[in-house]
């Protein structure tokens, strides 16, 4: 979860009520952690982070079998930290350097088959069209948002490769005049 801010979900989870790391790590992988579920320590060493900051606050602790197990609560400063982060637009992603890019220029540079690489990608690309076809269509409402996000960035992809691919034989020129 490269682009996602792993404190802002956990701070705006506890919007909810008071939760201790572990309800906060299931109900993150519940709705967000399909493909990539969040390890306790990440949890842990977040919530040190938030409570650090003032963003959180110890709500209670509680005495088990195991270690002792701190209840989180979010503080008025960590409500207002999540409206600003849910109100910031995210940066849109130009991909003006892509590794795909790079691998069908450095074809080009080097002689070597350039078509391949794109057929090689564009196979890789529709293979896991597929398989996220198959997830959207059994999968609920969220999983269908997210899946269709996947999807979209995907086709557009599609179509920078056919377009490539019909412009490979005038770059090869250009490279090697």
């Amino acid at each position: 979860m490269t682009a996602m801010s792993i404190g802002h979900t956990l701070l705006a989870l506890l919007e909810a009520g008071p939760r201790h790391g572990y309800d906060l790590k299931r109900t993150f992988d519940d709705h967000f952690g399909q493909d990539r579920p969040l390890h306790y320590g990440q949890v842990y060493s977040t919530m040190s982070r938030l409570l650090k900051n003032g963003l959180v606050e110890v709500d209670g602790i509680e005495a088990g079998g195991g270690p002792e197990r701190k209840r989180y609560a979010i503080t008025d400063a960590g409500i207002t930290d999540v409206d600003a982060w849910l109100g910031t637009p995210e940066k849109p992603e130009p991909y003006l350097q892509s590794t795909l890019y790079t691998k069908v220029v450095l074809a080009l540079l080097t002689r070597r088959d350039a078509n391949r690489i794109l057929d090689t990608q564009r196979a890789e690309h529709l293979r896991l069209m597929r398989q996220l076809t198959r997830r959207k269509s059994s999968g609920d409402l969220a999983d269908q948002l997210i899946c269709d996000h996947a999807l979209f960035h995907l086709e557009a992809d599609l179509r920078w490769l056919e377009m490539a691919a019909a412009r490979l034989e005038r770059l090869a020129k250009e490279i090697h005049p």
